[in-house]
């Protein structure tokens, strides 16, 4: 079987206003943090009328624009504050290596995505909404934001909203990135550019469209893009699909021959960035074979392209016969790319064998386990691999002067976090550094930055997911996280000779399971935040079943006997990205029946009404009928335990 952003709760600075004298703000200009501002008697934006002044209850100032096409939401923080370069005491609650530390820059700005920097310091960042983050609210204004940090403190002191809202049809996007004097960015299916602006942070002329028609449908709709020194303009158009079947991510299905699914999908494409109304289509391709390259990036070059792609799930799930559970949450690897024109990675005939360390033929193309290389031998192989189903969301070469020399040239990727790798805990929700000498490995990776997800591995669960990373002028290095919207910024503040160096393992949450076997530091049945203890105890049974069947069903959602569950309705079955809440009393499928669910559970559900994936019978379990019964007693219980 098969997230929500929270408002703004921030310390205030009110009680230090000074009623007696407001200040007069010259730029167009925003926050991080709307306790750090005091709402101003009088603001000018670049000459624009302010027509709009929401007063929120921290005292923060929120002001609308009305700025031609453009619409803009503006925080401004407190004249006076001065500037202490100084680390926040525990980072921003994330670890790093010695020498290094971070500062919330921005936090609660939307679903943050990926970020760029501006040679003035000002950082752009695209944020998304829709089925992915459950139809959540987003803030009011535009999807793009601009944040700068005037006084040299690591905080943002003013934020920018612009762009399309939601009101005008927008939902936001991924892709962000700039090329001479302008700022390119995803907005639904479009690439469009804005001028850079002369003064302050926001640009003031409409947006141009540079390419339209990008492809929405299926699992991976989003275009992240990058351009190179000669204007070469490269977006991802991610597959559709798992694997390409005809049945997406349903069990024992082939896939299809030919999959024509690569000739609009699953690869990389190439446009112009100096031209604006191009259209999407087949011609344009650039590299193929690329199931989901989330991040993309040029190197030092400023011509050469790299990928950080996100490899296929469920092969335990849907090839139960030929996969154990243990390689379907170890298999297969995330591949950090090279990618040159005409190249071929082999999705979806293959895919990357960590333990093998090459390419094999996939279950539905034929391969029988990891024996068979096939037509795979033939297909290019990834520079560096890392851990399954991590998840990486985006990719960073650095090439900046503040950080160690032994980072120079390296790869910075932000891993957003697994969900499929039930039963076995999850993993990834953090940010690795893979040191790189001419395009190839010359050490291993090691987790850069860890405690994003605050001791709850878990999609639904944890606390931030890094979902972005860009390099100020500075050198600096800046994380955003698509959670809660927050973005932190990294200094180093220690000798220029040292090496590279893993951060610390963060400190166990005080919510989080405790174990006192150190070799599995997690509960036999994956990360949960209740394990060890009894829910089911204060649970409904339902009508002529047990509380043993209940607790027997709530083992199975977590894992006992190959369960699967968790890892897409999240530990608490409140629902995540992927899935609905179970919780809720809402029954999609049938009437919340024991027989109804029961079905629901055994048949699954190939074409969901509302999310990207479907759910295998079973969720791709191997569950017999008192199985089933006892986990359809626990989603029935758990819509009952209020009474309901």
């Amino acid at each position: 079987m098969r997230r929500n952003e929270q408002g703004q709760t921030k310390r205030s600075n009110g009680a230090r206003a000074n009623s007696a004298k407001s200040p007069t703000f010259e730029r167009m200009l925003g926050t991080r943090d709307s306790s750090r501002f005091k709402s101003p008697n009088e603001v000018k934006v670049m000459g624009r009328f302010l027509s709009t002044i929401l007063l929120g209850a921290s005292g923060a100032a929120v002001l609308l624009l009305a700025s031609g096409p453009l619409t803009a939401a503006v925080e401004s923080k407190a004249a006076g504050e001065t500037s202490t370069k100084t680390c926040a005491g525990d980072n921003g609650g994330i670890t790093l290596p010695q020498g290094f530390c971070a500062t919330v820059f921005a936090d609660h700005i939307g679903h943050a995505r990926h970020m760029v920097v501006a040679p003035n310091g000002v950082v752009y960042v695209n944020t998304w909404s829709g089925t992915y983050y459950g139809n959540d609210t987003p803030p009011p204004g535009g999807f793009l934001v601009g944040l700068q940090d005037i006084n040299g403190d690591g905080q943002a002191d003013v934020m920018a909203r612009f762009g399309d809202t939601t009101e005008q049809g927008n939902h936001g996007g991924t892709g962000i990135g700039i090329y001479k004097d302008w700022l390119y960015a995803e907005t639904n299916d479009r690439i469009v550019r804005y001028a850079l602006p002369k003064d302050g942070i926001v640009p003031q002329g409409a947006p141009e469209t540079v390419v339209s028609g990008l492809p929405l449908t299926g699992d991976h709709p989003m275009h992240p893009l990058a351009i190179d020194k000669n204007g070469n303009l490269f977006i991802d158009v991610a597959s559709a699909t798992n694997s390409c079947q005809s049945q997406n991510r349903m069990p024992n299905v082939p896939g299809d021959k030919p999959c024509t699914e690569l000739e609009t999908r699953a690869g990389i494409w190439r446009y112009d960035a100096n031209k604006t109304g191009q259209k999407f289509s087949p011609a344009e391709r650039y590299a193929t074979g690329i199931r989901n390259a989330d991040g993309i990036t040029i190197d030092r070059s400023g011509l050469g392209l790299w990928a950080a792609q996100q490899g296929r799930d469920e092969l335990y799930e849907n090839w139960p016969k030929i996969y154990n559970e243990d390689q379907g949450a170890n298999l297969p690897a995330e591949e950090l790319l090279q990618v040159k024109q005409g190249d071929d990675f082999g999705w979806p005939e293959c895919y990357f064998d960590n333990g093998q360390k090459k390419l094999v033929l996939a279950p539905e193309y034929g391969g029988d386990g990891g024996k068979t290389a096939g037509v795979c031998a033939e297909k290019k192989e990834p520079v560096a691999f890392f851990p399954a189903h991590w998840a990486p969301n985006d990719l960073m070469l650095y090439n900046g002067g503040q950080f160690p020399t032994s980072y120079q040239g390296g790869a910075f990727i932000a891993f957003h976090g697994s969900w499929n790798r039930a039963p076995l805990p999850q993993a990834g929700y953090n940010v690795v550094f893979q040191p790189l000498s001419d395009g190839k490995p010359s050490g291993k990776y090691v987790i850069f930055a860890d405690g994003f997800a605050g001791g709850h591995l878990d999609p639904g669960e944890a606390a931030h997911r890094p979902s972005g990373v860009a390099a100020g002028p500075d050198g600096s290095l800046y994380i955003a996280d698509d959670q809660h919207g927050r973005i932190w910024q990294v200094t180093f503040h220690g000798e220029k000779t040292v090496g590279v160096e893993p951060a610390p393992a963060p400190a166990k949450s005080a919510q989080a399971p405790a174990s006192g076997n150190t070799a599995q530091a997690q509960p036999p049945e994956g990360v949960h935040p209740d394990a060890g203890a009894d829910v089911t105890g204060s649970l409904p049974a339902p009508p002529g079943q047990t509380a043993e069947q209940v607790k027997l069903g709530e083992q199975i959602f977590h894992g006992l006997d190959g369960g699967t569950c968790a890892g897409c309705h999240g530990a608490n079955a409140k629902g995540t990205p992927l899935a609905p809440d179970l919780t809720a009393g809402k029954w999609r499928w049938g009437d919340g029946s024991i027989p109804s669910i029961a079905a629901t559970i055994t048949k699954g559900v190939p074409t969901p009404k509302d999310y990207r994936s479907g759910m295998p019978p079973m969720g791709g379990a191997q569950l017999d009928p008192t199985q089933v019964l006892a986990l359809a007693d626990y989603v029935w219980s758990l819509n009952h335990a209020n009474g309901g």
